[in-house]
């Protein structure tokens, strides 16, 4: 089940935090979700409250490695050091997949500058992701910058589609029918079911199936009234039958390296 948060009361939270959850979402907690829907592996991605403090996230893969994958959060200011090749390398044997970016409300990083590319050969080396959550107009802005990325690209949450920017959705489809991008189908109820269902049905026909992930965004930080079976029925009715158990399992175990 890629992408899902854990978290608990009382862990130190980033200082721009904009939302901080009252309740607990624990490691515990989301093995039982996956043991509810016989899923023998998962991936945690760090929730953009707790900022770069992957502490709790990395004790969670410590704890279950053969089950577990994880996406970090790094400091932009500290990018050569926190993805240096020894560092990435110790990452990836804990099992890290990739680096989050949640641009969203926040300036761009300079995807094109010396310091990203440097530290994207180094995760290119290591079959490691970048997942970007931004809005549509960040993605028009990203999206020369990104065609050059040396690392494999993730779309996060279907590029939280919006009608209102059609150029969000000619940028982010641009780069989605690239063999290094791939699109997690996830977080519809961050925009709306119709722009989410329309989005899928064009990526399935740009050709971009093999390369998409089912994301559960479980517990579902704002949107707490969400149900997981509920999103994985809606999942199944977006990309059809044939192509639902490639997105659920086939391609989330290929670009996760989940065994």
């Amino acid at each position: 089940m890629p992408h899902a948060h854990i978290f608990e009361p009382g862990l130190p939270v980033a200082a721009d935090a904009r939302y901080v959850p009252d309740y607990a979402a624990t490691l515990g907690d989301y093995l039982g979700v996956l043991d509810a829907h016989s899923m023998s592996h998962g991936v945690l991605v760090q929730p953009s409250f707790l900022g770069t403090d992957n502490s709790y996230l990395l004790e969670a893969l410590a704890r279950h490695p053969e089950r577990l994958r994880g996406v970090i959060v790094v400091d932009d200011y500290k990018l050569e050091r926190e993805l240096s090749e020894e560092r990435v390398r110790h990452l990836d044997a804990a099992g890290v997949r990739g680096v989050r970016l949640n641009l969203l409300g926040k300036p761009l990083p300079q995807i094109s500058g010396a310091s990203w590319q440097l530290v994207g050969r180094i995760m290119q080396r290591h079959g490691w992701h970048l997942e970007i959550q931004a809005s549509a107009q960040q993605w028009v802005t990203l999206g020369p910058a990104l065609v050059q990325w040396p690392a494999l690209l993730v779309i996060d949450h279907l590029r939280l589609p919006d009608a209102a920017v059609p150029e969000g959705r000619a940028a982010v489809l641009q780069l989605a029918v690239r063999d290094s991008a791939w699109v997690k189908v996830s977080g519809c109820y961050r925009s709306t079911l119709e722009g989410a269902s329309s989005m899928v049905a064009e990526l399935l026909a740009a050709g971009a199936g093999e390369r998409m992930v089912f994301g559960s965004d479980w517990p579902f930080t704002r949107h707490e009234d969400n149900d997981f079976g509920q999103l994985k029925a809606w999942d199944r009715e977006a990309v059809g039958a044939d192509h639902f158990q490639q997105l659920f399992s086939d391609n989330a175990s290929r670009l996760f390296a989940l065994s």
